[in-house]
Formats: C-alpha cells, sequence, structure tokens
C-alpha cells in the first residue's frame, strides 16, 4: 500500500492477476475489519 492508502499496482508489486485480486480482496477484508484505514490522515 502506498503511504496515502491506496494499493499499489501489479507492475509495481510484481504479483499475477491472481496474486494481485487476493491482496486487493485481503486488503479490503482488513479496512472493512477496521485493521487499515481507508485513507491516510495526512491527505
Amino acid at each position: 500500500m502506498t503511504p496515502n492508502g491506496k494499493i499499489y499496482s501489479r507492475k509495481r508489486l510484481g504479483t499475477s492477476a491472481n496474486e494481485q485480486r487476493k491482496v486487493a480482496q485481503a486488503i479490503k477484508r482488513a479496512r472493512s475489519m477496521a485493521l487499515l484505514p481507508y485513507t491516510s490522515g495526512t491527505l
């Protein structure tokens, strides 16, 4: 994730499409459980 809370692209992470979907789902799940912020407080 970027410092602003965005998910990095596949090219930046070097993951396959399937892995990127899993990463995105895990981040979204963590956000919904309030383990990660939706955005950083520095925007």
